[in-house]
């Protein structure tokens, strides 16, 4: 029972880590990259859309895995899209009420989720055919995939394009850090669309090179386990073929050596017949 469960657990988790790592909608799968560019000016907007973009992940997941069997084929794409509205305005209303700086700065792109083909493709490729649990685990892993994404691509054009760290969070000035003067020898592209792509290229080749760096050493390491279990295999069998040709010349020997006994052992029977014939004479 406890292994059932502890496999399980293992199973879950790589549902979410898949999102976060693996298939990272940003840098590994390249979706959404309208309010990646767009959003990512600071570490606050990024964080912003992507805490959003995952609660409607999560729960447009849930609904459209729990509908699943419930939705006529032919309209599933207007159905999915349906579902995905109605969460994106109840976090767009939120977002008004609770964080209206939030909600000023991300602008024409919150409604834009409706149409993130993240959100859609997920609930295509996954929640339709999957339980709800997974569902929500796969929401889960790629929105935090893609608030990761937004929020380093953020901290990283903010810093470099502003010289600050999360500054005027929650419509306060005077939230952040501000680095002294290095708001002075700031990059104003980076804040820019132009720097929004250089960023993204960046980490992107930065990312797949660690991936193919990591691939080769783990492609190096099964050649050599391989390699350790073919050495293995042959000792094996070398040593129970050694055994095999010893126990055979063993054999052997015992062979020869009952020959030669045998033929050193007087036949009984000849001997009596002699004792009778020298009696008769």
């Amino acid at each position: 029972m406890t292994r059932e469960l502890r496999f399980d657990f293992r199973g879950k988790s790589k549902i979410v880590a898949n999102g976060i790592f693996a298939s990272n909608p940003v840098f590994r799968l390249v979706l959404g990259m309208c309010p990646t560019l767009a959003i990512s000016t600071s570490a606050f907007n990024g964080l912003g859309m992507g805490l959003a973009a995952t609660i409607v992940l999560v729960c447009s997941n849930a609904l459209v895995s729990l509908l699943r069997k419930v939705i006529p084929d032919k309209v599933r794409i207007p159905a999915y899209v349906l579902i995905i509205a109605t969460f994106v305005t109840l976090v767009e209303m939120l977002l008004r009420k609770f964080v209206p700086a939030l909600y000023d700065a991300l602008g024409i792109y919150l409604p834009l989720i409706v149409v993130n083909c993240i959100i859609l493709a997920r609930a295509e490729a996954f929640a339709s055919t999957n339980k709800v649990g997974d569902s929500v685990l796969d929401g889960l892993g790629m929105g935090l995939g893609f608030t990761l994404a937004l929020v380093l691509i953020g901290v990283i054009r903010e810093f470099l394009g502003s010289g600050t760290f999360f500054v005027g969070s929650f419509g306060d000035a005077e939230f952040g850090v501000h680095f002294g003067d290095l708001s002075d020898y700031s990059l104003a592209v980076f804040v820019m669309p132009a720097g929004g792509f250089l960023t993204l290229g960046l980490l992107m080749a930065a990312i797949n090179a660690l991936s193919d760096r990591a691939a080769k050493k783990r492609e190096e390491k099964h050649e050599e386990e391989g390699r350790i279990i073919d050495e293995r295999v042959q000792a094996h069998v070398e040593a129970e073929t050694a055994k095999a040709e010893a126990e055979s010349a063993e054999n052997a020997a015992q062979s020869v050596e009952r020959v030669e006994t045998a033929a050193e052992t007087p036949v009984s029977g000849g001997t009596a017949a002699s004792r009778a014939e020298e009696g008769e004479r």
